[in-house]
């Protein structure tokens, strides 16, 4: 029986590393994303933080400083959470867009799995047909061969 090689292979091999890539790429992206919300939930913890003092130095004497000082620490913290959405935001549709690149790299690679299917289902049956003709072949040679004796 012969060997069955597809003509694209190199193709295909390609197009499974290229999906692996773009997998890794997804996950990189993930890992990103999961961070920069880390970073929201933590600039977020601190600014509840900030209100908390806030609230003790309202309670306690009152310290006009340090109510200020208090003041413009939640401000600054609201901002960090402002640029922190955004990085999120960013991220996310970064995500969204390795996430898409992924899918199609993985839908090419299954279009050449299924031709590479296709073609060795199409070599098989040919291969079949060899070995039937060649089976007849021998038996017609064989039925000859007893005929003439």
């Amino acid at each position: 029986m012969a060997r069955f090689k597809y003509k694209l292979q190199n193709i295909l091999d390609l197009k499974e590393k290229f999906e692996e890539n773009e997998r890794n790429n997804y996950a990189e992206k993930r890992r990103l994303l999961n961070d920069e919300e880390d970073r929201l939930k933590e600039a977020q913890q601190q600014k509840r933080s900030i209100e908390e003092e806030g609230r003790r130095l309202r309670e306690d004497k009152l310290d006009v400083r340090e109510i200020m000082a208090n003041t413009r620490a939640k401000e600054m913290a609201e901002e960090n959470i402002k640029k922190q959405r955004l990085k999120v935001r960013v991220a996310e549709k970064n995500l969204e867009a390795a996430r898409q690149r992924m899918l199609e790299a993985t839908k090419e690679r299954k279009i050449h799995d299924k031709l590479k299917e296709n073609a060795f289902e199409e070599f098989m049956a040919e291969e079949n047909s060899r070995e039937i003709k060649e089976i007849d072949e021998l038996t017609s040679y064989v039925y000859g061969n007893k005929t003439e004796e």
